[in-house]
């Protein structure tokens, strides 16, 4: 099953011709966590799938949880009638709710904050009508703390691992990060983050091929393809990887939702865009090692500046 995207709507991640890590984090214009994309009844059978297929790896909760489920339960739903009236509505009724999906042809009833009037948790629910992976950390004790998240679609991570731990705890393998005081800045960023004013950051890396599920359970499924990129096939083969990060505070449980939109495109499509081939060259060329070395680029990062040489010196000869 293919996953490349669309060029016209693919959430290109740079702005500069050199990249490092930092809080690149923006208020957004649309204050919605959910995005609806012409791939969505496939995303959503795939998905279904694998929280059907493997709920230990892509559905994890604590206990605790279960009143910031439904808070998120609230607002995705929100946020889906609001933008998208023509494919999702909803009834209320004191408590009692009806949720209608007319693209999936599908209807719930439920009363909202009644555990046992739903087959399965809150999030669990919810995350079968959206394609985002959705990620909920708790604020307590002047931290933040993985407390539930459904994710099929990780990039090299694994939710079993990580459930129940600390920010700073979760992003300990990222090179740099502590070292630079970068943990400390953005964990008190997200602390201040305020309800009514959610912000969204974009994150990237290159894959070899084009799975959305690239868990570390399925790293014998995934990982080998990277000594298979050459120069020749790097443009079909190499994705670049964007993960769409919404950032948004329930007040009542003041916590906070991170939305995660994955999207897929093919280096021979990012070719097709003169100054995105021109700047990702740029970047890719400069890269630090540590950055490379995490990112998994290491293997195969000369097959793909070859390819992308290539492609320049072809557009310089037109």
């Amino acid at each position: 099953m293919k996953w490349t995207g669309d060029l016209a709507h693919f959430p290109y991640p740079f702005k500069g011709s050199t990249y490092r890590y930092s809080n690149n984090s923006i208020p957004m214009k649309q204050p919605y966590c959910i995005e609806v994309t012409s791939s969505y009844k496939k995303e959503m059978l795939f998905k279904r799938k694998l929280l059907s297929d493997h709920p230990e790896r892509c559905y994890q909760s604590l206990p605790h949880s279960i009143t910031g489920q439904w808070e998120i339960v609230e607002i995705v739903i929100d946020h889906l009638v609001s933008k998208y009236p023509q494919d999702f509505s909803i009834e209320k009724e004191n408590n009692s709710w009806i949720f209608t999906n007319k693209i999936l042809d599908e209807k719930k009833e439920f009363i909202f904050g009644e555990k046992n009037s739903l087959p399965c948790e809150p999030l669990f629910f919810i995350s079968q009508h959206v394609q985002e992976d959705l990620i909920y950390m708790r604020q307590r004790d002047d931290n933040l703390y993985l407390d539930a998240g459904q994710l099929c679609f990780p990039a090299n991570w694994s939710l079993a691992f990580n459930i129940g731990m600390k920010f700073k705890s979760i992003h300990h393998p990222i090179p740099g990060f502590k070292e630079e005081g970068l943990d400390q800045r953005i964990l008190q960023f997200l602390m201040r983050l305020e309800a009514g004013t959610p912000w969204e950051r974009l994150n990237w890396s290159l894959m070899a091929g084009d799975r959305l599920d690239t868990s570390l359970e399925t790293f014998d499924q995934w990982g080998p393809l990277r000594k298979q990129v050459t120069s020749e096939n790097a443009g079909e083969l190499v994705h670049i990887r964007v993960e769409v990060q919404k950032l948004f505070r329930l007040p009542r449980t003041n916590s906070i939702l991170f939305s995660i939109h994955t999207h897929l495109l093919a280096l021979e499509q990012l070719a097709t865009n003169i100054e995105w081939l021109q700047q990702f060259y740029e970047i890719l060329s400069e890269l630090p090692d540590h950055i490379v070395e995490y990112r998994g680029i290491s293997t195969y990062k000369k097959a793909v500046l070859k390819y992308l040489e290539k492609q320049l010196q072809q557009v310089k000869t037109l």
